[in-house]
């Protein structure tokens, strides 16, 4: 039923749009979910396939721990007569899960097939929280939902990235400096541990970049752009030395 033309990754920008436009927040590979969206104190997830399999079903049913509602993203079919089709919206009626069909070509790209029905279990609101603050925790969607061969921005990750990109405005920085420059109370821990081996200590408290630091600049490279850019909107230190500049410019004297 399927369109094998399309890919898992061209559903996703449809999907969000349409989303959006329903005002919900979304974010792509948020934990373990493709799409999660969330308006309000609602949260749901849509997870993405190219055909309606048990693997589908699988991880919809896992989502469902955690989120008010999941849904399932199909490409559209070429048609929507049969038993199997008919078998299919059974199957998710019974499971409480609800069913986009996805055609990017279309005027009409997403079409909700089936509402999720409240299937009324407990929901895991450990796991529901953890979803809802790594999607607080972002800036914006810098993934996209149905792609798993890149690595992935997650909130920490985003937040290594700001750090990286601070130290690499001025080759190195002390951790007193990054945090004027707006990079968090977590800015000592995370160069201590170095998760991603980005960080090099080079006196105390004070780090340049390895060389992986400087290939992250690069993989990452609008994100890392865009906070060295309001990372410089943000230093005091840098915004000082402008006003004492201005204040030892002399004016110039107009011919008479």
């Amino acid at each position: 039923m399927a369109t094998p033309r399309l890919r898992e990754s061209d559903l996703y920008p449809p999907l969000r749009a349409h989303l959006e436009r329903l005002g919900y927040t979304v974010r792509g590979e948020v934990l373990d979910c493709d799409l999660a969206a969330v308006r309000g104190e609602e949260l749901i997830a849509v997870e993405l396939k190219v055909g309606f399999n048990a693997t589908l079903l699988i991880q919809a049913a896992a989502r469902q721990r955690a989120c008010d509602s999941v849904y399932v993203a199909i490409p559209r079919p070429r048609t929507t007569r049969g038993l199997d089709w008919q078998g299919m919206l059974n199957l998710l009626k019974r499971l409480g899960m609800g069913l986009l069909v996805v055609d990017p070509a279309s005027p009409v790209p997403v079409q909700v097939v089936l509402d999720p029905r409240d299937w009324r279990q407990v929901v895991d609101q450990v796991r529901r929280a953890a979803i809802l603050t790594e999607i607080a925790g972002r800036s914006a969607d810098h993934n996209q939902g149905g792609v798993n061969r890149r690595p992935l921005v997650t909130a920490y990750r985003e937040r290594a990235i700001r750090i990286a990109a601070s130290i690499g405005r001025d080759g190195q920085a002390t951790t007193a400096e990054l945090r004027a420059r707006g990079t968090g109370e977590q800015t000592a821990p995370m160069l201590y541990q170095d998760v991603y081996g980005w960080f090099v200590r080079v006196a105390k408290g004070t780090y340049r970049l390895s060389d992986r630091g400087r290939e992250a600049l690069v993989t990452y490279g609008d994100l890392a752009r865009h906070y060295a850019g309001a990372d410089a909107k943000e230093d005091p230190a840098a915004e000082t030395a402008a006003g004492s500049s201005t204040r030892r410019r002399k004016p110039t004297s107009s011919a008479t």
